[in-house]
């Protein structure tokens, strides 16, 4: 049999062959891998194909041998991920408001080589279910790139911040004034990218939403802030910061029905300390940074959850609704 071109890369096209059509409903026979390499222009024998096979095998692919009446063939088993870890990995990208559109599409095509043709499919599929809201700041790669050389060289950075216009385009706030910051921590929370890190100006530390950072450079400055971050825990930052809004720190205790156990759970933790108040009843002491958003949260759990304390923060939640009745009774007039 005359030998084709790539002869010499025949394991190699088998081995993207079982990658690309196999798997355990489509087992490919030694006919039909002959009849694949050869659109690659590798001719082949079904004795070689055994022997290339057991090569393979021994070399580590998990290559298996089906044998049924409905199906018979080899198909390799064991891949990088799973089609479950596969879908997983493109709903996160595609939940990802900090990853934009173009580059969501662009990072799952490159998961759909993970998967064999029929497995590529059901990714694609899975694409088009979700809608979402996404980032337009098609720089944010290069700004994480930049933000993670800043923290290994440990060096302040520069950068613009933005806001949206009302061209729906950011746009530099302050004028373009360039704020300068010492990285420290990157962190995924309520969908978006976060930067953590030590503004020397207010000597506190401070979080930046990364596809709203522009222009981001490196100034060779040593950064600061370390005896802040020695002890610094960013899941705990995270969770008692109501969607990473600012606020004044405060160790507060809510009383809450038993139905919302899990709704405290989920926004805390499970790492609190639960007290049983009565039949009906918890309380908890949690961390939280106080702000709007807080509040915002306290009410729309409802009556279910009374604040406690402390009373300084009992009262600015009073303000803070009777600022909003204010505001609805004056509209309504």
């Amino acid at each position: 049999m005359a030998k084709g071109p790539n002869q010499k890369s025949k394991l190699l096209y088998l081995v993207k062959i079982f990658k690309e059509q196999s798997d355990e409903q489509h087992p490919l026979s030694a006919a039909e891998l002959i009849e694949r390499l050869a659109s690659y222009g590798v001719s082949a024998e079904r004795k070689s194909i055994y022997d290339d096979i057991e090569c393979l095998k021994n070399f580590g692919y998990d290559i298996v041998h089906k044998k049924s009446k409905e199906q018979s063939g080899y198909y390799l088993k064991s891949r990088i991920f799973s089609l479950a870890e596969l879908k997983i990995l493109v709903d996160v990208i595609q939940s990802a408001r900090f990853i934009t559109r173009a580059k969501s599409e662009e990072l799952i095509k490159k998961l759909e080589t993970f998967a064999n043709c029929h497995e590529a499919r059901k990714l694609r599929r899975q694409v088009y279910v979700a809608n979402r809201v996404k980032t337009q700041n098609e720089q944010i790669y290069e700004s994480v790139d930049r933000i993670h050389e800043a923290m290994q060289e440990g060096s302040q950075i520069c950068f613009s911040y933005l806001d949206w216009g009302l061209d729906k385009k950011l746009v530099p706030r302050h004028d373009g004034e360039k704020y300068q910051v010492s990285p420290w921590s990157l962190t995924w929370n309520a969908e978006n990218y976060y930067l953590i890190a030590y503004d020397e100006k207010g000597k506190k530390i401070k979080h930046y939403r990364v596809d709203k950072m522009g222009g981001i450079s490196l100034n060779g400055r040593k950064r600061n802030g370390q005896e802040e971050f020695e002890h610094f825990d960013v899941a705990q930052y995270c969770n008692k910061t109501f969607s990473m809004y600012g606020g004044h720190d405060e160790m507060i205790t809510l009383q809450f029905e038993n139905h919302l156990l899990g709704v405290i759970l989920d926004r805390f933790g499970t790492d609190l300390s639960i007290r049983r108040r009565d039949a009906d009843h918890y309380s908890v002491r949690v961390p939280v940074a106080v702000s709007g958003q807080f509040f915002g949260w306290l009410t729309g759990i409802g009556k279910g959850v009374q604040l406690l304390a402390p009373e300084s923060v009992r009262w600015e939640y009073r303000d803070y609704l009777l600022e909003l009745i204010g505001e609805v009774e004056n509209n309504a007039d």
